[in-house]
């Protein structure tokens, strides 16, 4: 597919850090309006004493305030699985659409049978205000946005280009953090390869905003990159390694991991578009299926 890449408009990026899920959130601004995105918001937990709180989406909240800017959309990039997302709560102090990739139905049903949801889960994105497909094009003030589909590390994951700014979710990482685990239910590390090498056909100069970095081999945390150095030096696809390479390292390795702290409370809550399922009172609830990942 040709996307429509303009390299010509050059949003302006403000990353915001959440060091208990390694997670960045951005805000991206049309230079020529006062309209903005957010990109991957974070909602706060603590787990143990399941108390939700909202500092993170606080800070996005009062720097878009204080700027005075308009929020357009609030951007998943995929159902995250280890941080909680803040859209609704966004969307109720500042307006906006969510949007998220249109297989997000998939993963519905396949964690909405996790989960033993019964048939009050709707498994078909209606709680989300956008389904984006391959090559859709959406609108931040003045500027056009597009979405990329980039399965593989689950089968909703869209990767969201801004101008000369692309937001890859957990399709990739720094060049030394390298890619995302492929072996959540729905994950395909050859996809994921399949999918990367879309993000490393945009421009080399292309900026790459990350989702999460870990600070490998204790180096400071860093979120912003290019096509260019990830074709060189990323440490799983750069320099020319081969599909069968890759698959073979991400299997491997994906082998060896353990599930994210926050998968159970995560996916409950992103697959609903952040909302929080409740019991047949409508508390606030969270379920544990033992054995079931």
């Amino acid at each position: 597919m040709n996307y429509p890449v303009n390299m010509d408009v050059k949003p302006e990026v403000s990353a915001h850090f959440d060091a208990e899920s390694n997670t960045v959130s951005y805000i991206v601004k049309d230079p020529a309006s006062e309209h903005c995105a957010i990109i991957d918001s974070v909602m706060d937990i603590d787990y143990a004493a399941g108390r939700i709180t909202y500092d993170h989406a606080d800070a996005l909240i009062a720097e878009i305030t204080s700027r005075g800017l308009t929020l357009d959309w609030i951007i998943e990039t995929h159902v995250h699985a280890d941080h909680l997302s803040a859209a609704p709560y966004i969307q109720e102090k500042l307006g906006g659409k969510v949007g998220v990739g249109e297989k997000i139905m998939e993963v519905q049903e396949t964690f909405g049978k996790i989960f033993n949801e019964g048939t009050a889960f709707q498994r078909d994105g209606s709680q989300f205000d956008a389904l984006f497909r391959d090559g859709d094009t959406y609108q931040i003030g003045t500027m056009q946005a597009f979405a990329i589909y980039t399965p593989g590390h689950t089968p909703a994951c869209m990767v969201h280009v801004i101008g000369n700014a692309t937001f890859t979710g957990d399709t990739l990482f720094m060049p030394d953090g390298g890619s995302a685990r492929a072996d959540f239910p729905g994950g395909d590390a050859g996809q994921l390869y399949d999918s990367i090498q879309k993000v490393l056909a945009l421009p080399d100069e292309m900026r790459l905003f990350i989702c999460h970095d870990y600070g490998p081999n204790g180096r400071d945390i860093k979120w912003e990159t290019t096509v260019g150095e990830e074709k060189i030096h990323n440490i799983h696809v750069g320099g020319g390694k081969t599909r069968e390479e890759f698959i073979k390292f991400r299997t491997e390795r994906d082998a060896q991991l353990a599930m994210p702290k926050l998968i159970i409370p995560s996916l409950q809550v992103n697959m609903r578009a952040g909302v929080m399922p409740t019991d047949d009172d409508g508390n606030p609830v969270l379920k544990v299926p033992v054995n079931g990942l």
